[in-house]
């Protein structure tokens, strides 16, 4: 593939909510620039950017993909995106990178939720968009209610610069507005026409709003405007492409991409009025104008058997073919081999990359998603991704026995290419804690780890961490370990006293008087307790938060020995434990729930169904922030169900608060499942 100077390039996520037809337009953008032959089909499992098996298989995408149309001699690097939650990650890498969005709006279903929160996470990196109507051709399609849902729901100045000629079955083509030309389509070849007569009126007042949203854009043609004087096509343009580049004015076209209807003036608008990394604003781009080489990798790609992929944009400099760069997050150098261009999964060479390009290098040693690749002699370091962090745990183990090693190197390969998962083992419960975004999120974790590395893992919800402690002080507590065999017998003998102990895991002390217990033997009694407190007399979960004190003992001259000395104070512990009303204790969290305020109701009264406390509620922008204390056993389905709550709307974080006597009535039923457990 050729090398495109910077003021020839386009970095583009198609962003929507799941099904309005991302990936059907990104197929239909490529096949009419010419990058494919022949147009793939979602149904079908032969587009370019949903290539996986697991998106082939559920017919959705899962993972950003890129893509390149070259059109009008530029450069377009298209990303399609995810538009389901669950791989929200995968659109936030993408938009790291981008210079502009094309938002995909369904014209049967109009605007979604997650076309809301990734509009939202647009006006936060400022980047300017343009919409597309798609679907036009579909039962119930309506081009009037989709962009009224895109008023209401969403910020900007949306201006529609297309109209749509018939709708549903009787779609045949559009009217361009500024031009007032139309053009009808039949089987992808398009033919302009006269504007129908019945659309005249209709055409001339969105041709004056356009006029409206171009003069905005631009302070002279705005005088110019309310003057009263007639603009150019020439102005209106060039007054559009400001106003779109400040994020004052969204344009709206339309269009079948599943019937190649009206695809090709997405293509022109992607090239006459989205910005290139030269013209793009609040970005690193603007701020990196030099010689000096910084790239940034936004995604990686883990495979067993090509190895690893990284995608990168390079911001400033030139990134070459066969050349050694610098990471500057790991202080080491990384060898360069050829640099690509992708089409999907096909990998185009190319010998270079110009500032704003964005592409991918196989095979780096060090470098993960978020790094920045620069040179050792003058080293830049770029802002890195701040994913979403994920909030629904499980419990992982391999299903056959000897696979543990394989399970936690296969682990380490995909939590490198998605940095929306996390491991962690609680040395507690002993179990493997893989935490995702999601339900799907970790089906489809799961179906990779067998798919890439052969490895099968069974999913369960993890176990709490309970603990145990006391609630009363008891003394003069007695533990005997007498053994006589032949030979030497076995003996060792102590006195006991037992405390809680709020702020402290553990204290032992000793007050032993004429050395009723030898002093070499002390320390024994003191790990035979610790080693009785690993699991507690309830149910079996560890004792904390009590204080020991050795009061007093007895010793044999040949009999006694340090074994038995701890065996003795493991039988004391256990008898000093039952008599000083032992309790069970749950860790309880800490937990800020982010949302928007017609749902506060449900969350608190579903909060209150989870034996949560409110702690205070203050409003973020269109959002409320509410924080509470909820135990930890109450949390592990609220990703799932916050979602549902929400529409998906809300989204929360949680840490770990301290620990609480669990309810008498819950406990009892914790109780008796550990007792049927150890039984089984």
């Amino acid at each position: 593939m050729k090398v495109y100077p910077s003021t020839s390039i386009r970095n583009v996520a198609i962003v929507a909510h799941g099904g309005a037809g991302k990936t059907s337009l990104t197929e239909a953008l490529l096949y009419n620039a010419g990058a494919t032959k022949r147009l793939g089909r979602v149904d079908e499992g032969n587009t370019v950017t949903d290539y996986l098996p697991e998106e082939i298989k559920r017919k959705v995408t899962t993972n950003s993909a890129l893509a390149v149309a070259e059109w009008q001699d530029n450069k377009i690097n298209l990303l399609d995106t995810p538009g389901y939650s669950d791989f929200f990650g995968e659109v936030v890498g993408a938009l790291r990178v981008v210079d502009s969005l094309l938002v995909v709006v369904s014209a049967v279903a109009g605007v979604e939720v997650q076309t809301e929160v990734v509009w939202e996470t647009a006006d936060n990196h400022h980047l300017p968009r343009i919409a597309y109507v798609n679907k036009m051709d579909r039962e119930n399609a309506n081009f009037q209610k989709a962009v009224e849902s895109m008023r209401e729901r969403l910020s900007g100045h949306i201006v529609p610069v297309q109209l749509p000629i018939g709708e549903a079955e009787n779609f045949t083509g559009i009217i361009d507005i500024l031009n007032q030309k139309a053009y009808t389509y039949d089987n992808g070849s398009e033919k302009e026409i006269p504007v129908p007569a019945e659309y005249a009126d209709e055409v001339a007042s969105l041709r004056e709003a356009l006029i409206e949203a171009a003069a905005e854009g631009d302070d002279e043609l705005l005088m110019k405007y309310l003057d009263g004087k007639e603009l150019s096509s020439e102005e209106i343009r060039s007054g559009l492409k400001k106003a779109v580049a400040e994020g004052k004015a969204i344009p709206v076209l339309c269009g079948s991409a599943w019937k190649n209807m009206a695809v090709k003036p997405v293509l022109d608008y992607i090239i006459n009025y989205l910005p290139s990394p030269v013209e793009a604003t609040g970005k690193d781009a603007a701020a990196l104008e030099g010689e000096n080489l910084a790239a940034l990798v936004f995604k990686t790609i883990a495979d067993p058997y090509v190895g690893k992929l990284s995608m990168f944009r390079v911001y400033s400099g030139v990134l070459k073919s066969d050349s050694t760069v610098y990471n500057v997050n790991r202080e080491s150098e990384e060898k360069i081999g050829q640099l690509f261009s992708l089409q999907g999964k096909n990998q185009l060479p190319v010998t270079e990359m110009k500032p704003g390009d964005i592409g991918a290098i196989a095979k780096l040693q060090v470098t993960t998603t978020g790094d920045t690749l620069t040179t050792k002699a003058n080293p830049v370091r770029l802002k890195g991704i701040d994913f979403p962090e994920p909030t629904l745990p499980v419990a992982i183990k391999p299903k056959s026995k000897g696979d543990e090693d394989k399970l936690s190197n296969a682990l380490a390969r995909l939590l490198e290419e998605d940095p929306t998962l996390r491991l962690n083992k609680n040395t507690e419960t002993r179990e493997t804690i893989l935490t995702g975004m999601g339900e799907s999120h970790l089906d489809i974790t799961l179906e990779r780890l067998q798919r890439k590395f052969g490895v099968e893992v069974e999913m369960s919800t993890p176990t709490v961490p309970y603990r145990e402690t006391i609630r009363a002080a008891v003394n003069h507590i007695e533990g005997k370990h007498k053994k006589q065999t032949g030979g030497h017998g076995q003996y060792g003998h102590v006195f006991i006293d037992m405390a809680p102990l709020p702020d402290k895991e553990f204290e032992f002390t000793e007050t032993i008087f004429g050395g009723a217990v030898p002093r070499q033997y002390i320390p024994a009694v003191e790990k035979g307790i610790r080693e009785a407190m690993q699991e507690g007399i309830l149910a079996g979960y560890p004792v904390t938060n009590i204080k020991v004190n050795l009061a007093d003992g007895s010793y044999h001259p040949v009999d006694s020995s340090e074994m038995a000395f701890k065996v003795a104070a493991g039988l004391a512990f256990r008898k000093a434990v039952e008599q000083a009303k032992p309790v069970l204790l749950e860790p309880i969290m800490n937990v800020e729930i982010t949302v928007p305020e017609q749902f506060m109701g449900d969350i608190m009264g579903d909060l209150n169904s989870r034996r949560g406390r409110i702690l205070g509620m203050e409003p973020q922008g269109k959002n409320q922030v509410i924080r509470a204390q909820v135990p930890l056993a109450e949390m592990y389905r609220y990703a799932i169900d916050l979602k549902s709550i929400t529409q998906a709307r809300g989204h929360f974080k949680m840490d770990f608060a301290q620990y609480e006597e669990v309810p008498a009535s819950i406990a009892e039923k914790i109780i008796q499942q550990a007792k049927a457990k150890k039984e089984e």
